[in-house]
């Protein structure tokens, strides 16, 4: 079934907020006060993020592509496995939808944040916070969590018939599933220094819903680190894909 840019484009607006309203909604839950999950720590978080990226590749990949992140979009592009015609629409359907995502994340525990003090934790459900602070090393933290992103979803692709998005032709399904586990895996082991953000609408997108939104005691947006997750995520993606396209080759 073919469909037009424009239906592409809301259905990454659709993908995206899915994730956001999922995985910025597990990290409010962790970290703000008097949650039912307070304090449930990092791996509610990561298992948190995994099913959010599977659910919304479930929810619009078959109409899409699924890639619900810039850095995908992109690192597709550049190895030919999508059209840049596409790419600027796609980014901003992906924009539209993480700050909407994470609009929605602040309405659901509106009560939770006005309870909780710290200005980090609440910025840390909209946007990353490295754990110490170092342009060039966060920046190679996402580069490579990013890399390994392009690097594995190719190679799912691959395994399910081609590499054209995250979801194929031949047992397509499965795509999505896997997809998430990869996601899980990336937070587990390489999440750690600046909260993986691997994604410059994840990050880039509910920042601006956190500037915007009249939130209690938030404090700073932190707009100098802002730059990190969404250029690290990019040069990520591209070097990923083309690390697979390399590796592919050899065969």
């Amino acid at each position: 079934m073919d469909f037009t840019p424009m239906g592409m484009y809301l259905a990454e607006f659709v993908g995206t907020f899915v994730l956001i309203l999922l995985g910025d909604g597990v990290v409010a839950n962790v970290v703000l006060n008097k949650n039912k999950g307070n304090a449930s720590g990092w791996i509610v978080i990561t298992t948190g993020w995994g099913l959010a990226v599977a659910f919304a590749v479930y929810s619009i990949g078959w109409i899409s592509g699924g890639h619900i992140n810039p850095a995908v979009t992109i690192g597709l592009a550049s190895i030919g496995s999508f059209p840049w015609a596409l790419v600027p629409g796609y980014i901003v359907a992906q924009m539209i939808g993480g700050i909407l995502g994470a609009v929605v994340v602040y309405l659901t525990y509106k009560q939770h944040y006005d309870e909780t003090e710290d200005p980090v934790s609440k910025l840390a459900t909209f946007a990353t916070v490295p754990q110490i602070r170092h342009t060039g090393w966060n920046l190679l933290t996402e580069i490579v969590g990013t890399a390994m992103l392009l690097f594995g979803i190719l190679g799912i692709g691959h395994t399910l018939g081609g590499a054209q998005g995250l979801v194929q032709t031949v047992d397509a399904g499965v795509g999505p599933f896997i997809t998430g586990f990869l996601i899980f895996s990336i937070g587990l082991s390489l999440g750690g220094p600046t909260g993986y953000a691997i994604n410059p609408a994840r990050d880039l997108g509910p920042r601006i819903a956190h500037a915007i939104l009249p939130i209690k005691g938030k404090g700073s947006s932190d707009w100098g680190y802002s730059m990190v997750p969404v250029v690290g995520p990019i040069i990520g993606g591209v070097l990923g894909s083309f690390i697979w396209i390399f590796v592919q080759n050899l065969s």
